[in-house]
């Protein structure tokens, strides 16, 4: 809106899974509302490309972008990096847990809470990465599912639950972590070190829009400069490698990353979460 005075962002906000059952009743209806599509992951993107939902567009700046996080038919572009940790909180939690088997043992046991995939996308995308994941998998989902996790509807109340020490151990993404740590909360982040998956909050504009020029702008802006020392700002790790990280937290290449092949993830995604549905819920 500083940059650009004369366009009005009006923004409607929901978890992925909520937001994806309003786009398609809107399809259903005629007309998809919404001009701009900024959502958790990859795999929705492609399937409303593939469905020709999506306006091919190569955003200004997409170059300073690493290859993996642009869509190579440009219909979408990543935003930010997310990767999905785990919290616990330090005035409960004396030794933090090293890996996601950690979280298997006993110890656990009604301790650990976790967003739903039927809500977040991030989520339903992790169930996918943990079954494809030979150190993982459906063993260690049984496993998982065994210690009783708390399901939230999403990432903010997971977040909250353990910092307020309800649950002191969570899975959920990090950047919530360093908010809740940078206002005075008593909650840390650790790493696992089999790997974490990540989300890249993909951005993408819809074909029928009747604001093309606009939404371009809008898009251009989320990965410039600007917009990405907003993320920072925000306590996201950026998509760009120009402006930082934010405080206390790490740079990529000090994280190991949990990055399988799209395709496998989407052809396996409604089946991880099923399959979650079935351990969890």
């Amino acid at each position: 809106t500083a940059l650009h005075p004369e366009i009005t962002v009006e923004v409607f906000r929901a978890g992925t899974g909520d937001l994806t059952t309003r786009v398609a009743a809107e399809q259903q209806a005629g007309e998809i509302q919404a001009d701009v599509f900024l959502a958790a992951d990859a795999g929705t993107f492609e399937d409303y490309a593939a469905d020709g939902l999506l306006l091919a567009y190569t955003p200004e700046g997409v170059d300073a972008l690493s290859p993996d996080l642009v869509d190579p038919e440009g219909f979408y572009v990543g935003t930010r990096i997310i990767p999905t940790v785990i919290a616990y909180n330090t005035g409960v939690v004396t030794e933090a847990p090293s890996s996601w088997a950690e979280l298997t043992d006993a110890q656990y046991a009604g301790q650990i809470v976790m967003p739903n995939p039927d809500v977040s996308g991030a989520a339903a995308y992790n169930a996918a990465v943990w079954l494809n994941e030979p150190a993982l998998g459906e063993e260690w989902l049984t496993a998982l599912a065994a210690n009783a996790p708390v399901i939230a509807d999403s990432n903010g109340p997971v977040a909250q639950a353990v910092a307020t020490g309800a649950q002191p151990v969570g899975i959920v993404v990090d950047y919530l972590v360093r908010e809740l740590g940078a206002q005075g909360s008593p909650i840390a982040v650790a790493y696992p070190e089999e790997g974490v998956p990540f989300v890249s909050q993909p951005v993408g504009i819809f074909a029928d829009t009747d604001a093309a020029e606009a939404a371009q702008l809008f898009v251009d802006f989320l990965i410039s400069v600007e917009g990405q020392e907003l993320a920072v700002a925000q306590s996201y790790l950026p998509v760009r490698g120009d402006v930082g990280t934010p405080e206390g937290a790490p740079s990529l290449d000090e994280i190991t990353i949990l990055a399988p092949d799209l395709e496998t993830i989407r052809s396996s995604q409604p089946d991880a979460v099923e399959l979650f549905r079935q351990l969890f819920l």
